[in-house]
């Protein structure tokens, strides 16, 4: 998704125009037998030809492959597209009110932080070493890993959950009951705005610049650093990651 958020990014800077083209079986309807690389169509570099330029890329798709033209990009593997005067918006708002029905969590309250402060979750092994009983295993741990799985396909337009997510992906083969209870605060502060995404803007210079940190070795289970870092094309966000 990094390659669809610089694409999106580069033609939000420059207000150009993006479309949506379906392939069917892109696959297996073309034999390569030798090196193909890729260029722009000629005249590209001129004005007031874009028009052309796209409808002339659509006709020489079909005449190769069987294409349904899909129009205007608006919604794209679960992604919602919206364009303004400001740039390009990403964001998942159906796929994160799905998520919230099927946790069962439309009633609940609220939260305005996706992690509790200063929260510390451990594994099965570290609780055995210190002696802590209170805190029990899961029996059905395929809800817990189902949960987590929707709530790693949302970090595509929500860096903002991004850390608290990877913390509660590393509890995948024995979840606890307080990694649930973590999980599911994630889903209220979901609840809280559900249509946050990211903002592509336009007219800025697409200068790319990258920035990290690191907490150094405060992890209480394995006493390593959690690394995260993030790259921007001019001010708007293309990558970002916190992992161990």
């Amino acid at each position: 998704m990094v390659i669809v958020r610089t694409v999106s990014s580069v033609a939000a800077s420059k207000n150009w125009p993006l479309f949506q083209m379906d392939v069917n079986n892109a696959f297996l309807q073309g034999d390569l037998f030798e090196e193909v690389y890729m260029d722009l169509p000629q005249g590209f570099h001129k004005h007031g030809e874009y028009k052309f330029l796209i409808d002339q890329t659509k006709d020489s798709l079909h005449s190769s492959f069987k294409v349904k033209d899909l129009g205007e990009l608006r919604y794209f593997l679960g992604i919602e597209v919206m364009r303004s005067k400001k740039g390009v918006l990403l964001n998942q708002r159906k796929y994160a009110l799905e998520l919230i029905t099927d946790a069962g969590m439309s009633s609940c309250k609220p939260v305005a932080t996706p992690i509790e402060l200063n929260q510390k979750l451990t594994t099965v092994d570290y609780d055995s070493h210190v002696g802590k009983t209170y805190d029990t295993q899961l029996e059905d741990i395929g809800s817990y890993q189902r949960l987590i799985g929707k709530l790693i396909y949302l970090t595509i337009t929500r860096p903002d959950i991004c850390f608290a997510v990877q913390v509660l992906s590393q509890f995948m083969q024995q979840p606890k009951k307080s990694h649930l209870y973590a999980a599911l605060r994630e889903v209220r502060y979901i609840k809280s705005a559900p249509g946050l995404g990211i903002l592509l803007r336009r007219g800025h210079a697409p200068t790319l610049t990258a920035f990290c940190d690191s907490d150094w070795t405060a992890c209480l289970n394995i006493r390593r650093s959690v690394i995260g870092y993030i790259v921007k094309l001019g001010d708007s966000l293309l990558s970002w990651k916190s992992k161990k």
